[in-house]
């Protein structure tokens, strides 16, 4: 899986450069974010700007991530949602439980 991290006001910003979060690849991001939290960094966000589709294992990815902001006492929060995957999230009532942002620098200054 391409991914990307950098670190910007104390965030890390993890930008998934994939078309597809699913049951190929997902499992390479669930283990990126519990490194993260394990290394002591507490802030992430995940930029979903490329992704265009997204299975249930990408869902789960991403809900093991955000069990691991709240047993961590961190926070992971996801930007630049693509209309499909906005969907899918709106589908599973997700978009309750995530905040999520339009764009990267939103969810910095948020």
């Amino acid at each position: 899986m391409n991914i990307t991290t950098e670190e910007i006001k104390n965030t890390i910003v993890i930008q998934i450069n994939e078309e597809r979060l699913d049951a190929h690849n997902s499992g390479e991001l669930k283990a990126e974010v519990q490194s993260l939290f394990e290394k002591g960094k507490l802030s992430l966000l995940i930029d979903l700007k490329t992704v265009r589709f997204i299975d249930s294992s990408g869902l789960g990815a991403l809900v093991s991530g955000f069990k691991n902001a709240t047993t961590n006492h961190g926070t992971l929060k996801l930007s630049s949602l693509q209309p499909q995957v906005k969907s899918m999230f709106e589908l599973t009532r997700l978009h309750r439980v995530f905040e999520i942002f339009p764009t990267v620098a939103d969810a910095l200054e948020g």
